[in-house]
């Protein structure tokens, strides 16, 4: 059974307004057997750092085809400060909603700054000029800045303790499994026998687009962190989670699921 002090039902904002909370829903959810619903965060949320390697790498690959006159006929100092640039999104990215992730909660977060993510890789394919470029990386980075914040903090309140910290250490290794993807891709975003020189480096951002949509997908699976929401004293919806997580979960393990999660037995 683990206790926090929580904001009382009266709102937020009243110091001395404070209730404490009491459930095992959390200790539950350390002592799940390994299952597919877990292989699911992984995917959901372990995507960011695969999507960032990609990101790097492409850049990397084309801005050789950013300094002709047919593309975006960027300087060099031009290219470099667009990657500061990313870099500084990042930073950005991951104070802000890194904030607001301990706010709001952690699915409101990683659904957010994975969206902010999408239309700013966007935006980078259909770039016409240095601004808009410059603009869109900015984005860019803030998104995947915050999707670091939030998913970290996701992933550390829904996967087992016995076992987070070598999934942890896997997923923020998946970085390589993007940047070798996007090494891969470049071989034939880059070939004019394929794509036209002005054609390829757009399509190498819509592939971290497509990617971003088809997580978002699977991300609405995944349930808010009970561990946030104990913190928050939202125990309406804490006792909620194990309902929600429904016929999923039952396939999921070779036990019954809720006998792991009902918070009031």
């Amino acid at each position: 059974m683990s206790t926090y002090a929580a904001w009382g039902p009266r709102g937020r904002g009243q110091s001395h307004d404070v209730d404490t909370v009491e459930t095992d829903v959390p200790a539950r959810l350390d002592g799940w057997p390994w299952s597919r619903w877990h292989w699911l965060v992984i995917v959901a949320l372990g995507a960011v750092w695969i999507l960032d390697g990609l990101e790097v790498t492409i850049v990397g690959t084309i801005a050789a085809q950013l300094e002709k006159p047919s593309t975006l006929g960027l300087s060099p100092s031009q290219l470099g400060l667009a990657g500061s640039i990313y870099v500084a999104g990042a930073v950005v990215g991951a104070l802000f909603f890194g904030y607001l992730t301990d706010r709001f909660g952690r699915k409101k977060l990683f659904m957010i700054t994975l969206l902010v993510y999408l239309i700013a890789t966007t935006s980078s394919a259909f770039s016409q000029n240095f601004l808009e470029f410059a603009v869109a990386r900015f984005f860019t980075g803030a998104g995947i800045g915050g999707e670091y914040s939030a998913i970290n903090s996701a992933i550390d309140e829904l996967i087992p303790a016995r076992v987070r910290g070598w999934v942890d250490l896997a997923i923020n290794g998946s970085f390589w499994i993007g940047t070798a993807a996007g090494a891969a891709a470049s071989l034939v975003l880059l070939n004019p026998a394929y794509f036209a020189v002005d054609t390829g480096w757009r399509v190498g951002f819509g592939i971290g687009s497509v990617l971003a949509v088809g997580v978002l997908l699977v991300r609405q699976f995944v349930p808010e962190s009970p561990r946030w929401l104990q913190g928050q004293g939202l125990v309406d919806r804490l006792y909620v989670l194990p309902f929600a997580l429904g016929n999923f979960l039952a396939r999921s393990c070779s036990d019954d699921c809720s006998t792991w999660l009902d918070a009031r037995s």
